[in-house]
Order: C-alpha cells, then sequence, then structure tokens
C-alpha cells in the first residue's frame, strides 16, 4: 500500500501504523482529502466507511514535514566542519546504521537537504584561511582512518600547530658595573641564571651565588628565590630596573640555626612555650600551612600618600600583613591589612633615609607586583636595627613560600652529599682542567697523588716567602721601600677591594649577607701604608687595623700589635681562616666582585 504524492515518511508515522494494521483492506483512496473522498463515494455507493479521521491525519503529517525539514536545516548550518571540509566524527551523517540496514527516511531527508550557500562561503574561507600555500599537500599515510568519503591527503591547515619555544634576553650587571646579556628559555629558574653565569665567568661555585632584582629609582632590591621563573620576573619590572649577580650567605641562614634567629619576643608560639623548643619543632612549626605562628612587634611605617612616618603596632599571618589600630590589640575590628603575601614581595631598602625620609637604616617594603615605579602603594616600613630588619624580611619569605623555601635550601646540600668527602669545591670546567705539575726533573709530569700534591704546593710556598724575604733584605732594607712582591701579591686575590671607603666596604658585606665571619680587606684611607680588615660578627660589622712593621730589613704585618706577624696579608689570611685570635669569629667568607 503506497501513497500517492506523499514521501516515504508518511508510512513510518504512528498514527498511519496503527490504523493500517486495524485496516488492511483498506485503499490508497480512503487517504486522498475531502474532496476527492466524496466523488470516489458518489462513484462506488457500496463502499465501506472509513473510520480514520484522514484531515487530522493529513495536518499530522504537515506538521511532521514541517519540523523534519526545520531540524535538517539547523543541523546543516551547525554541524562543525574540519578545515578540509569533511564533517567531525561524531557528526557524521550515517552514524549510527549499519551497512546491511536500509537508510531511515530521516537520512533520505537529509541528504536531499541543499547546502545553504552561507555555509559552502564559511566553509571557503576556512578553508582559505588554513591552508598554506608555501607548504605542499602531504599524503595521509593512514587513510584507513578517514570518512568513506575523506580525501587521503591531509591539507596544511589539518596539522597541529606547534609553538616555538620562546626565549627572552635578559641583561645581568654585576658589583664592578660590569654586565653580560643572556638569551634564556621561559622556563629557566633563578638558579639555572646563577649557574650559568657561574660556569661563563669561571666562578667557585659555592651555592651562594644569587640573582637580585634592583630598582634604583626606587631605591629597593631584593634576592630572586630560586624557584622563581625569571622571564616572569622581567615581566613585572620597570624600564630602569635590572638584575644584579652577587653572594648572598644568608640566603638560608634561617634554617642553619632556626632557635636564635627570632627573638622570643616576635614569636607569639614562642612566649606560650616560654622559650623552651626543640630547634626541629621550631623549625616545622614554620613550614607547617596550618599552624604556623604569627610575628608580632612595633615597626615604623610610612602613611600612605604622606611623608610623616608612624610606630605601630603590626603582626605578620599567613593571611597578611596587618597593623593594629589600637596600642598591642590583635582584635579583628583593630586590625588593618597593610599588604597581602600572595600578590606581594619584600624589599631591602637601600637608601631609606634620603628617599623616604625614614627614621632609621634599616628599612625595607612590601611592593606589589603591579608596581614598577610608582612609589604610591608602596609600604615602607623600618626596623630598630638590622636584625629586626633581617626577622621580618626572613619571615615574610617563610610565611609566603613555606616548604618549598625548604626544599630550595635543600637542593644543594643533598648535591654536596653525593660528592665524595676529599673531592674539590664544585669549580667551573676551566679550573677543574688544572693540575699539579713536578718540573724538577728533565721532564715535567703530572702530580696524581694528592697527598705529594699538596706537599709540593706548601713547599713552593715556603720557598717562595723565603726568596721573597732574601729580596727584601738585599733590595730594600727599610720599611719605607717594602719588596714590590709583597706589596703587590694581596692585589690579586678576591678578598682585596684595594682603596674603598669605610660606607662602601658597609654596603658590600651588608648587600652579601651579614652573616658571621664575612669578610674583606682594603687600605686604609686614614693611615697611609696600612690595611683594614672588615669582618661582620652577629649581624655587625667591625675594622681591626693591619699595621706594618719592620724587623731585620723585613716587612712584617700584625693585627695584635706586633705579638703576631706575618710576611704577607695572603699568611695573614690563612691563619685566622684557621685561628680566632684577636678576633670575635674566624674568617669564613670572603666578600667577592666578579666581573662578568
Amino acid at each position: 500500500m503506497a501513497l500517492a504524492g506523499c514521501p516515504d515518511s508518511f508510512l513510518h508515522h504512528p498514527y498511519y501504523q496503527g490504523n493500517v494494521d486495524r485496516n488492511s483492506s483498506h485503499r490508497s483512496s480512503n487517504l486522498i482529502g475531502p474532496p476527492f473522498q466524496e466523488t470516489s463515494a458518489h462513484s462506488s455507493p457500496n463502499q465501506p466507511e472509513d473510520d480514520v479521521d484522514l484531515e487530522a491525519l493529513v495536518n499530522d503529517m504537515t506538521l511532521s514535514l514541517e519540523s523534519l525539514t526545520s531540524t535538517v536545516s539547523t543541523q546543516t548550518e551547525l554541524l562543525p566542519l574540519l578545515p578540509n571540509g569533511q564533517f567531525t566524527r561524531s557528526y557524521v551523517p550515517t552514524s549510527g546504521i549499519s551497512p546491511q540496514q536500509p537508510a531511515s527516511p530521516r537520512q533520505k531527508v537529509r541528504r536531499s537537504q541543499p547546502m545553504h550557500i552561507s555555509a559552502v562561503r564559511r566553509l571557503q574561507e576556512e578553508e582559505q584561511q588554513f591552508r598554506t600555500s608555501s607548504l605542499p599537500a602531504i599524503p595521509n599515510p593512514f587513510p584507513e582512518l578517514c570518512s568513506p568519503a575523506g580525501s587521503p591527503v591531509l591539507s596544511p591547515g589539518s596539522l597541529p600547530q606547534s609553538k616555538p619555544n620562546a626565549k627572552y634576553i635578559i641583561k645581568v650587571y654585576s658589583e664592578d658595573g660590569t654586565s653580560k646579556a643572556v638569551e634564556i628559555p621561559a622556563s629557566m629558574t633563578a638558579r639555572d641564571v646563577s649557574q650559568l653565569l657561574v660556569y661563563k665567568s669561571h666562578c667557585v661555585d659555592d651555592n651562594c651565588w644569587t640573582l637580585v632584582e634592583n630598582h634604583p629609582q626606587l631605591g629597593l632590591e631584593r634576592c630572586l628565590e630560586d624557584h622563581e621563573l625569571v622571564a616572569q620576573v622581567q615581566s613585572t619590572m620597570g624600564a630602569d630596573s635590572k638584575f644584579l649577580f652577587r653572594k648572598n650567605y644568608a640566603k638560608y641562614e634561617f634554617f642553619k640555626n632556626p632557635t636564635n634567629y627570632f627573638p622570643d619576643q616576635m614569636v607569639t608560639w614562642c612566649q606560650e612555650a616560654n622559650g623552651s623548643i626543640p630547634q626541629a619543632q621550631f623549625l616545622q612549626k614554620f613550614l607547617n600551612s596550618t599552624s604556623c605562628p604569627e610575628i608580632q612587634g612595633f615597626l615604623h611605617v610610612k602613611e600612605l600618600g604622606k611623608k610623616s612616618w608612624k610606630k605601630l603596632f603590626v603582626c605578620l599571618r599567613r593571611s597578611g600583613f596587618y597593623y593594629s589600630t589600637k596600642g598591642t590589640s590583635k582584635e579583628p575590628r583593630h586590625l588593618q591589612l597593610i599588604a597581602d603575601l600572595e600578590d606581594s614581595n619584600v624589599f631591602s631598602s637601600i637608601n631609606g633615609k634620603k628617599m623616604y625620609n625614614a627614621p632609621t637604616d634599616y628599612g625595607f617594603c612590601i611592593k606589589p607586583n603591579k608596581v614598577r615605579n610608582e612609589t604610591k602603594e608602596l609600604r615602607l616600613l623600618c626596623a630598630e636595627d638590622e636584625q629586626m630588619k633581617t626577622c621580618w624580611i626572613t619571615a615574610f619569605r617563610l610565611l609566603k613560600y613555606g616548604s618549598l623555601l625548604h626544599q630550595n635550601y635543600l637542593i644543594p646540600l643533598q648535591r654536596k652529599t653525593r660528592q665524595s668527602h676529599f673531592s674539590a669545591p664544585v669549580r667551573s670546567i676551566s679550573e677543574n682542567s688544572l693540575v699539579a705539575m713536578d718540573f724538577s726533573g728533565r721532564t715535567g709530569r703530572v702530580i696524581e697523588n694528592p697527598e705529594e700534591a699538596h706537599t709540593a704546593a706548601m713547599e713552593e710556598g715556603n720557598a717562595w716567602r723565603k726568596r721573597s724575604a732574601r729580596v727584601n733584605v738585599v733590595g730594600s732594607p727599610s720599611a719605607l721601600h717594602p719588596s714590590p712582591l709583597s706589596t703587590v701579591i694581596h692585589k690579586t686575590q678576591p678578598w682585596f677591594h684595594g682603596r674603598i671607603s669605610r660606607e662602601e666596604s658597609h654596603r658590600l658585606i651588608s648587600q652579601q649577607g651579614l652573616v658571621d665571619g664575612l669578610f674583606l680587606l682594603r687600605d686604609s684611607q686614614s693611615s697611609p701604608r696600612t690595611f683594614v680588615l672588615t669582618l661582620c660578627h652577629h649581624q655587625k660589622i667591625k675594622h681591626f687595623q693591619i699595621m706594618p712593621s719592620e724587623e731585620d730589613g723585613q716587612v712584617l704585618f700584625s693585627l695584635d700589635d706586633g705579638y703576631t706577624k706575618f710576611t704577607d696579608l695572603i699568611q695573614l689570611v690563612d691563619f685566622y681562616q684557621l685561628n680566632k685570635g684577636i678576633l670575635p669569629c674566624k674568617l669564613k667568607h670572603h666578600c667577592t666582585r666578579v666581573a662578568l
């Protein structure tokens, strides 16, 4: 039974199929409209009356056809297309139909629908956009994975676009003003850049080198953490800002002796425990994200938009930096937020008294990351002494980074434990290529035994001192005319800084970390022919004068008024690195500057 002039989909209408089952003997004339039905009835009066409402059936079929047409048109416009013009695999029109099954009426109608001109134009534009004229078409090595109607050719636009590795150029300055431009990837950390500069500058790698973010216009600087991305930090810096390459011995000093680092009155947890806290437990409290103690105390705080300073009670928590508006009260209604830890960094103030009229020289600043060279949003603070300033800066870093800071401290220690007990310090490749030689025979030989090499070095040093003493006696019998060799040899050492001022020596030691045993030697500006040993002890810088003296026509140097005498400054430094003597501590770290 068929319908004249109607699509095949009408046959699958549920209303029609139910009536066909009940009246299998109906003819096609029973489904024709009312005018035709009346004519048929007159021509054959003996025909049995049909019980199907033909008008309702035709109306339902018309509505079904219209809804089907609109659905197919909408799907044709919204089907996602690949750059080569094919439908995506999840929207293939014949999906869900096995090859053995006949095509459904819906599929036939979908095939019969024309593609709109707008869709064709959009397809052509996308294909023209993705196709690269410089690249030829690449044969598809897996044509069986394509759809049946798909082309076995991959257009250039269908290939995945790979982003090239982003490279950045940074310029790093040293203490003497020299600079070096380095090309780095976006994923390079501050530790990696420091290791690269150590290798290029042929320095001794003692894990104390660091990058410093310096802002001359703001008078601020800070040491980058080892895990920070240098390219990301550079994006937040102004045009006049720069990176410095220097040593910082105090970067992880807190982890070496945490119990003596913070005064008891600054840590609330120490006040509750009356100061009797084990060192491991004290460190764990700071690294724990849930039980981190508060740091509290009085600081000079500069008011925003004003030149005046106020001494306020402040407390540092993991949630932020607060000050109390009512004495030492820490109630929530009396606390006002100074700065947030997440979006800020702590900087040391270089010249706070001159630039910001600070009450003391021990200033620091909390600078938001979005601020470049503006001073309006800087939160400037001042401590009473250097120890308090260092404690506040260290506490800020601990609360912000937590265990990540401790991991940065452990990485070089783990690498050092893997090395041999008798191995030399980690040096650059050029320094590791140096070997001890013996030229006592006709031909030179390499001394492979470390003990023999050390003995040869000691013998050579003693022979050199005897030769220098003999030249001093014969050539210059007076202390006013010392041996040229003894006056020049110390200038080749990294701990000697020549004729610098007292203030400059303070600045160099402060920048490289106020740790016990950090020292340098310099010429005295007040007394000619004398030298000064500048030494740091308990975060205070002290100066000791080295006086020359004459004995049997030879110039000797002494720190203790002639009680202990040395033929040159190298011997003096070597002695006090092993012995404390009259000094408050041994000489441990020398303040050095490298040329990039």
